[in-house]
């Protein structure tokens, strides 16, 4: 029977932050090893994509409310189409492809959301998949994924009996991939208790900032700083967007490797690759001719709120943190350090309380309001920044394999550069997408990541990684602590030998 649903305000302030030159569209890809058979594959996306109501709902405006309602003309076609790329078509090719897609707005006259699959890609398939940001939000997102994908190639397409049309339950998968009680943040750290609690406070009942504001609880001083910081540093990555896209992707990097060399280094694995990040924004701009000495690149970064309760619902429960990235610094060991150090001072921020409360409330506001708001948020970033954790395990989809997942964020307002991070089946997968107005080619910034993340592992397997340290960070309190002694140089880097080595 018909049904509509009101939309909640956080989800109403995404849908209303689309823009000509900036879509509110998450757009993934999930590369499938061969042979795939297409009309199982058809049948496992539309089975279990409609076992959510929301892939049946469009978005109706009543009365300057807005509500999910069933589409009346729903069909399954409309949203789960096959193309064909020129024959020997590849990567760059493919890339070219979701680039366009990620510029193209979707219907409003129907359920947000399209998968199109790309046969006879690379002996296999592609499926690039378009969700708005008011269905969910990444987290949300990936746990649709995780509905979608079965653990071994012969699994039956349907998981109940009952016919019912909840979505798959995937409560297992969701505990591997995002941890206790969800607190694996998109920044890879774990927040203050204090800061916690607010935070998920605020995400269960929106409404509740307003009394953290009263109380001057940290938030008020978090509120007056992410209104009137600075902005970060103007470089060619900063602008006005056209609206043209271009997306690209790295191969996909070992991730054991990555967690062997930061054990050494004494620090997280998302240190390392916040590092690697700026150090290849480091490296793009140099080649470009442009100064990078003391360069800030802030990256806004969405921090999941989501109560344990509340894992297998969509909509968007998140609040974000501004990260700065140190790109002006030369030393990717100093580098790693400063992003620890900073990434450190972030645990006991209320950034991601005060900020889901900011979106909840702009969603009763006008809509210029919220515009001018964001506008004036959003110009002292330069870039959009998530880092997802997926299950490090491998997956099938209609009973292939999937050998790499990527997907990218919507940027906001005027920015530019979308970046993601996603660790899956013990690989990291690192992607870029940008207005080709201000960076043209993404895949000079991509492909500078991986040599980035072999500068520190370099450090490590001479064993100099101790003393250049010391040198270089003329011994800065914040830069050592946690720092390996030295005495256990000899038996870190045979671990990641080993590790290298695949034994």
């Amino acid at each position: 029977m018909p049904h509509s649903k009101r939309m909640n305000p956080v989800d109403i302030t995404w849908l209303r932050m689309d823009r000509p030159a900036n879509l509110m569209t998450i757009v993934g890809v999930l590369i499938l090893a061969g042979p795939v058979d297409v009309k199982r594959l058809e049948a496992t996306l539309a089975k279990r994509l409609l076992a959510y109501d929301r892939f049946r709902q469009r978005v109706e405006e009543r009365a300057a409310d807005f509500w999910w309602c069933d589409d009346p003309h729903f069909e399954v076609a409309h949203h789960i189409k096959r193309v064909r790329l020129p024959d020997a078509a590849g990567k760059p090719e493919l890339q070219r492809f979701v680039a366009d897609l990620a510029a193209q707005p979707l219907d409003r006259a129907h359920p947000l959301w399209e998968f199109q699959i790309v046969e006879d890609f690379e002996s296999g398939a592609a499926v690039v998949g378009r969700l708005h940001h008011a269905i969910g939000d990444g987290i949300a997102l990936v746990n649709v994924l995780l509905s979608l994908t079965d653990e071994r190639p012969d699994a039956p397409l349907t998981r109940r009996k009952d016919g019912t049309q909840e979505a798959p339950r995937t409560e297992n998968r969701w505990e591997e991939t995002f941890g206790l009680a969800g607190r694996l943040l998109g920044t890879g750290l774990r927040m203050s208790d204090e800061a916690w609690r607010a935070s998920v406070d605020v995400a269960g009942h929106p409404g509740r900032a307003v009394d953290y504001l009263r109380d001057g609880t940290g938030v008020v001083a978090e509120l007056v700083y992410l209104l009137f910081m600075p902005t970060d540093s103007s470089t060619r990555l900063k602008g006005i967007p056209l609206g043209d896209k271009r997306v690209a992707w790295t191969d996909p990097i070992p991730l054991p490797e990555v967690k062997a060399v930061s054990r050494v280094l004494g620090c997280s694995v998302n240190d390392m690759l916040l590092t690697a990040f700026a150090g290849a924004l480091r490296g793009y701009l140099e080649e470009k001719g442009d100064p990078t000495e003391g360069v800030e690149i802030r990256a806004l970064v969405p921090i999941n709120l989501r109560p344990p309760d509340a894992r297998e619902e969509l909509g968007n429960q998140f609040g974000i943190v501004a990260v700065e990235l140190p790109v002006g610094i030369n030393s990717p060991l100093q580098r790693l350090y400063e992003v620890r150090r900073r990434m450190e001072a972030l645990k006991t921020s209320y950034e991601p309380a005060v900020t889901l409360g900011l979106f909840a409330a702009l969603g009763y506001a006008p809509k210029i309001v919220q515009d001018r708001l964001f506008d004036l948020l959003l110009s002292r970033a330069t870039a959009v920044m998530t880092n997802v954790p997926g299950p490090q395990k491998p997956l099938y989809l209609a009973g292939s394999e999937l050998k790499q997942v990527m997907f990218w964020v919507p940027q906001s307002g005027n920015l530019a550069m979308g970046a993601s991070i996603l660790t899956f089946n013990d690989r990291v997968h690192f992607g870029l997408i940008t207005d080709a107005a201000l960076v043209p080619d993404p895949d000079a910034i991509v492909a500078r990541f991986a040599p980035e993340f072999e500068r520190l592992l370099y450090f490590v397997l001479m064993g100099a990684w101790s003393e250049t340290i010391a040198s270089e960070s003329q011994g800065e309190p914040a830069a050592s602590r946690g720092r390996p002694k030295t005495n256990s140089g000899t038996r870190a880097r045979r671990s990641v030998k080993r590790t290298r080595a695949g034994t």
